[in-house]
């Protein structure tokens, strides 16, 4: 059984990673190359200190709504490979969030298709540190979303370390306000 111990942190680097291999997909989807099945989730559960930036491409579920949104999440999550957590500081909110969504999954989900727990950064990420790309014909056009095994993890050092290394990086942070985070977080 999963724990607050046993799961995955994934760094600020590894995540950017990540996102910059999604988004090289996305371009190569649009020039007809590959497809656009999107394989990440970043869920920011972050409440009243969602203000400030976000992670390009998350999703905030404010924890005090979480557990009535789980149901929801967990169907619309279930063809992502990689699902990440994070809240301000990922020591509370965003590591209690990924493991009641991993419970929440295997209660919801079939036996057959379980959320687990990366052994390795690298296996999400990819051996060379590029992040993983998807390749022609993962997905067909039409095709009935098919739940995959997960790798769930907890943004180290949650938001305020992400807006530290790439708060100004407008490919991987979004509403970015360099004033609000100039003197630390503040909450």
């Amino acid at each position: 059984m999963t724990t607050i111990g046993s799961l995955q942190r994934l760094s600020a680097t590894s995540l950017s990673k990540l996102i910059l291999a999604e988004q090289a997909s996305t371009a190569a989807a649009a020039a007809g190359t590959e497809d656009n099945r999107s394989t990440l989730a970043i869920i920011d559960v972050r409440d009243d200190d969602y203000i400030g930036g976000h992670i390009k491409g998350s999703q905030n579920v404010p924890s005090h709504k979480l557990d009535a949104m789980l149901p929801t999440l967990v169907r619309q999550l279930q063809d992502k490979e990689t699902v990440v957590f994070h809240c301000a500081l990922s020591q509370q909110r965003g590591p209690s969030a990924a493991l009641r969504y991993i419970r929440e999954r295997d209660r919801l989900m079939p036996k057959e298709v379980e959320t687990k727990l990366a052994a390795t950064v690298e296996e999400a990420v990819g051996a060379d540190g590029e992040g993983k790309q998807k390749k022609e014909g993962d997905g067909e056009e039409g095709e009935k979303k098919r739940p995959v095994n997960q790798k769930v993890f907890v943004l180290d050092r949650g938001f305020v370390g992400w807006q530290e290394a790439f708060g100004l990086d407008e490919r991987l942070t979004e509403g970015y306000s360099e004033e609000l985070w100039r003197d630390g977080y503040w909450m």
